[in-house]
């Protein structure tokens, strides 16, 4: 039993801190919607992305999350005849394209815990002015929490970790709520990660449940132009749970001709990132890199991030100011 009670001891700390309880992505820039519903459709084209990222390589039991999301926006894809007063005639678009949806599957791994799931959001896009948009988001979260009882060795058959829900796997449901402004110079957005606070059963009568807090994500990033083709692109992601301290990224990044950027960023929690991409036609592809300035580093090969992404839609459905991924 002592065994037990120093499992569950291990399981309630990498749960409750905020890095292990939900996954860090350093390219939050590059695809915003997998920490915010409302950016859904947000930018008018059908996006598909692939994200890997191993944290610290060569480190035995280090997280290890992917995910693949497909995100698009209800356009104005046909029109109708209206006479006007004046007997002219104009087209009106049967939508206003303001409903966008967006899903992702994730597998998130963190030594003995490991999250496999799905979120499904609708989004509703509103224009502020003519440049300016307004969106919101609510998402549908369902994963299997579950550990790798591979990676224990118990000298007791009869252990009840050997036979509990935790080993099995439990589902947890949950809901996440967002906000976003978006300008052809800047962009912030706002969200809340597991709104219910579910639970997960872990055990029998002597265990209590295990209770996922609250997430918050708040993002903002502002272009500088440098002349016609070269941007320089400030911003920031602050993270915080109900019970820690915040952690905050900040950073800047170099974007030229809208086909190229590369970007240095500073994380409060100890961490030095360096993020570079380019774009192919309607591709694009991106790497990011984590030196972390813990002692940890030592042991470890740093952290290693890649995204790649396809966007359809370029010319007859994107928004005239949204150019670029």
């Amino acid at each position: 039993m002592k065994r037990s009670a120093f499992i569950l001891l291990i399981l309630l700390i990498c749960s409750l801190t905020y890095g292990q309880q939900l996954p860090l992505y350093s390219q939050y820039l590059y695809n915003k919607f997998l920490i915010n519903p409302a950016v859904a459709g947000s930018d008018g084209y059908t996006s598909v992305s692939l994200t890997a990222r191993e944290q610290w390589v060569g480190y035995s039991g280090a997280p290890r999350t992917f995910s693949f999301s497909w995100q698009t926006r209800m356009l104005k894809k046909s029109f109708i005849l209206k006479q006007t007063s004046i007997k002219r005639h104009l087209f009106r678009p049967k939508s206003d394209g303001k409903v966008g949806f967006g899903a992702y599957i994730f597998s998130d791994k963190n030594g003995l815990v490991q999250r496999t799931g799905f979120q499904a959001a609708y989004s509703y896009h509103l224009w502020l002015a003519n440049s300016t948009q307004l969106s919101f988001g609510l998402a549908f979260t369902g994963y299997y929490y579950k550990i790798d009882e591979k990676q224990i060795n118990f000298e007791d058959p009869n252990e009840p970790w050997l036979n509990n829900n935790l080993r099995r796997g439990v589902f947890v449901p949950d809901m996440t709520f967002g906000v976003y402004l978006l300008n052809a110079k800047y962009s912030f957005g706002f969200s809340a990660d597991q709104l219910s606070e579910a639970a997960a059963k872990i055990g029998g009568p002597g265990y209590k449940n295990l209770s996922m807090s609250r997430q918050y994500y708040l993002f903002g990033s502002y272009d500088f132009n440098e002349g016609t083709s070269t941007i320089i692109q400030p911003s920031f992601l602050l993270k915080m749970s109900e019970q820690f301290k915040p952690q905050a990224d900040i950073g800047a990044t170099y974007i030229y001709n809208q086909g190229f950027w590369a970007g240095l960023a500073y994380r409060t929690s100890g961490a030095l990132i360096a993020n570079i991409g380019v774009k192919y036609q309607n591709m694009f592809f991106g790497y990011a890199y984590d030196y972390t300035l813990l002692e940890i580093q030592s042991v470890t090969y740093g952290t290693h991030e890649i995204t790649i992404a396809v966007k359809f839609g370029d010319n007859s459905r994107r928004y005239r100011w949204l150019d670029r991924y």
